[in-house]
């Protein structure tokens, strides 16, 4: 779980809990900054080939370590949620894409990381044969009927609507 913060953005004092808005916050008690504590923003890519098999790769890091899982990760600083999840699918699937559609935005509580809002788009890829990156110790297109476990909720999730929406 991240870090409760204990001192003020704006003024370097320590924080101090109070109820503010009907809930616990940490709050500055010498210029009154309100420490808003907010999810984690994640965007994962939903790619299907030709012959709608996903596109997954197994994690090579904690959590769920060598388990299967949509390209996901953390958004950054100065990229849209989408632009998050075509640079996840490079990073980790070595492939480039183009995003097609939203598929779900999900909430989740991670005992790893805290609070979590992740986005799935479905991605059309580019071409070429995808290869493990940086997160990732494989990477395979696998057929609906033989998808290994999954590492994420909202990886199941999201797959369900797609599969749905889509009559697969």
């Amino acid at each position: 779980m991240p870090p409760i913060p204990r001192f003020c953005s704006q003024c370097a004092a320590s924080l101090e809990q109070r109820i503010v808005e009907g809930r616990q916050r940490e709050v500055c008690p010498r210029c009154g900054t309100i420490c808003y504590r907010n999810p984690t923003p994640v965007a994962a890519a939903l790619v299907l080939d030709d012959q709608q098999r996903l596109l997954l790769v197994r994690r090579g890091q904690p959590p769920q370590q060598g388990l299967w899982c949509l390209p996901t990760g953390f958004a950054e600083l100065g990229e849209s949620i989408a632009e998050a999840a075509l640079r996840e699918l490079h990073e980790e699937a070595g492939l480039g894409g183009e995003v097609r559609s939203l598929v779900d935005v999900d909430s989740y509580v991670s005992d790893f990381y805290g609070d979590l809002v992740i986005v799935t788009y479905e991605v059309a890829p580019a071409a070429g044969p995808p290869c493990p990156g940086s997160d990732a110790v494989a990477v395979g297109w696998f057929a609906f009927d033989a998808l290994p476990p999954l590492a994420f909720s909202s990886n199941e999730r999201a797959l369900a609507l797609l599969r749905q929406r889509k009559g697969i």
